[in-house]
């Protein structure tokens, strides 16, 4: 009990510290992000520092980041569904364009009210993804708004939740296995009813009556991610000392390593590198090469 309250002290100090950073640093949403779709459901608010996604039986709605990025990390802090959310999903990835696109996802599938959201994660190079790994949450995610974040660089791409990382996935080109690392990417979102399979397989459908379904979006930070430019350059490119540089080569330390384990170990709820029904022929690579994060 001591050190899993050591654990989760550590983690409530953490997210508090990155919650401060990422105010000081916020964008403004009237420069970062267009709304891309929604017929009206999408709305930038307080002068640019407040978004919404809402969905109706009308629309969902949806939204995508001005500029393309290749590297770095990029931050959003997120008030999910509240209530009987079952058969929404709210999206946040980024994704590059094209028939082969390389795509790193956050889904959060939507429950009944007191069930906990699941945060489904996949990656996706040149077009094809099937790296699902699932978590539940510790914390309700609809009470307050909390940090999402996505470190991508040569190395590596690791998922965070208020600074806590939940998943790595590792470059293992050396072995055969696709890594997205040449394609620009753009941050979207959206918010959509999926209700032929996002609660429980489907089973539990949305309940209309609780409409309009609205996900809250504040403190959107690219500071830290390279901007793609068209001259096949990115921001990055000019600024060797910046952060953003410095993250292009940033691994795990201990302490991360060790919250990655203790999420994986306590909330991880699905891990494709464990479905051997799945895949009858054999895991995976990157799954029998110890990538399992």
């Amino acid at each position: 009990m001591a050190a899993f309250l050591s654990s989760s002290s550590c983690i409530l100090l953490f997210s508090l510290m990155v919650t401060s950073l990422m105010v000081a640093s916020a964008g403004n949403f009237y420069q970062d992000i267009q709304v891309t779709w929604g017929d009206g459901h999408g709305k930038i608010l307080n002068n640019g520092e407040l978004l919404t996604l809402s969905l109706d039986k009308s629309s969902g709605s949806g939204f995508q980041s001005t500029n393309q990025y290749l590297f770095g990390k990029i931050d959003m802090q997120i008030k999910f569904v509240p209530g009987n959310s079952a058969g929404t999903v709210t999206t946040y990835y980024l994704r590059s364009e094209g028939s082969s696109w390389d795509e790193i996802d956050f889904e959060f599938l939507g429950n009944l009210s007191g069930d906990p959201y699941i945060v489904h994660t996949n990656i996706f190079s040149q077009g094809k993804g099937n790296k699902e790994q699932q978590f539940y949450l510790w914390f309700d995610p609809t009470a307050d708004f909390h940090t999402y974040s996505i470190l991508w660089n040569a190395q590596h791409i690791v998922l965070y939740v208020d600074g806590t990382p939940i998943r790595e996935f590792k470059n293992l080109e050396s072995i055969g296995v696709p890594y997205p690392k040449n394609q620009s990417m753009r941050i979207y979102s959206s918010l959509w009813n999926a209700d032929d399979w996002a609660t429980r397989g489907g089973l539990v459908k949305t309940d209309w009556s609780q409409a309009p379904f609205t996900a809250s979006y504040r403190n959107f930070n690219a500071d830290n991610a390279c901007i793609w430019r068209s001259s096949g350059s990115t921001s990055c490119s000019s600024n060797s000392n910046s952060t953003s540089s410095v993250l292009l080569s940033q691994q795990l330390d201990s302490t991360s390593q060790e919250r990655l384990q203790w999420v994986q170990k306590n909330y991880m709820v699905y891990n494709y590198c464990a479905d051997t029904k799945r895949f009858p022929q054999g895991l995976p690579l990157e799954c029998t090469a110890s990538n399992t994060s």
